[in-house]
């Protein structure tokens, strides 16, 4: 038995022994069990005063086509859309049940490039690659493939993207640098703010100084950010690092409301999103271990 496949076997192991179970497609054979782990998760939301948020509400192990989990999205009504490393294809995920509801892809055939966060704007999402391309496009049904147009931010050459997200306080997508080129940015976590509704988009910038960030969170004295998301009850900026392993909060003026650990056993955690009602989801990619989300009460 590989390193891989024993280390895999036992992660599987011990979510099934906390009530978690793999993700997979859907089946209408599976309508109980898919009931119980929907009721389970409601039974523990109903507690959440009482939950340790440091402890997983849920684990759902993903299936091979999204172990390079890099962005995830909630759509306005609350549909949790997520999307891989290197192709252009959307899975929804019902985060509830742990199951992939359905997939798209942007293009015919299925454009391929170095992507690195997804965004929802009302009818509309947005697709990052690494190098500040943003692609526009429309849901799609399952199988489809939909048509998009891609926009140049012309920040290629700034920094690395690795997050996106999108704030309508001041209708604006969000860019977050992983890797921050502009030397003047070294010492800083460096946000782009791209208006989406302008003929001509004016970028400005939010800095964050890495001295502001607690020294426990950063040992090396850097934050790498890999995915940002919006608190929607106080549309503060949710960040985290995989290389840091740490999740920060930020309000929109860029002071530091928190800064910290992240909770529990995450390998490489690529993507976040805050629910309504208040669940903060982990993505991780797959490693040493395959690709999971991993549920938390928020905050």
């Amino acid at each position: 038995m590989s390193a891989r496949f024993a280390a895999s076997a036992m992660l599987v192991a011990s979510i099934a022994a906390s009530g978690c179970r793999p993700a997979d497609a859907a089946k209408s054979g599976d309508t109980a069990q898919l009931a119980k782990r929907a009721a389970r998760l409601e039974r523990a939301l109903a507690q959440r005063d009482s939950i340790d948020p440091t402890k997983p509400l849920a684990r759902w192990i993903m299936p091979q086509t999204l172990s390079e989990l890099s962005g995830l999205t909630l759509t306005p009504d609350g549909r949790l859309l997520a999307h891989g490393d290197e192709d252009a294809k959307i899975s929804e995920i019902d985060y509830r049940r742990g199951v992939i509801v359905k997939q798209f892809a942007l293009g015919r055939p299925a454009i391929k490039g170095d992507f690195e966060a997804i965004a929802s704007v009302s009818d509309r999402f947005y697709l990052l690659e690494s190098n500040g391309t943003l692609y526009e496009f429309t849901e799609g049904k399952d199988g489809e493939r939909v048509d998009y147009k891609t926009h140049d931010t012309k920040l290629g050459k700034e920094c690395e993207f690795e997050g996106l997200a999108y704030d309508p306080a001041i209708a604006s997508l969000l860019l977050v640098c992983k890797h921050v080129g502009t030397k003047s940015l070294k010492d800083d976590v460096v946000i782009y703010r791209w208006p989406i509704e302008k003929d001509e988009h004016e970028l400005s910038t939010l800095t964050v100084p890495l001295s502001s960030i607690p020294a426990a969170v950063r040992p090396k004295g850097e934050f790498h950010p890999s995915d940002i998301t919006i608190d929607p009850i106080n549309g503060n900026y949710v960040m985290v690092s995989s290389i840091e392993k740490a999740i920060m909060e930020i309000t929109p003026s860029g002071q530091v409301v928190f800064a910290r650990r992240l909770p529990g056993d995450h390998d490489q955690a690529e993507s976040l999103a805050i629910t309504k009602d208040s669940v903060l989801i982990i993505g991780d990619e797959s490693t040493r271990l395959p690709a999971t989300i991993t549920l938390y009460r928020w905050p």
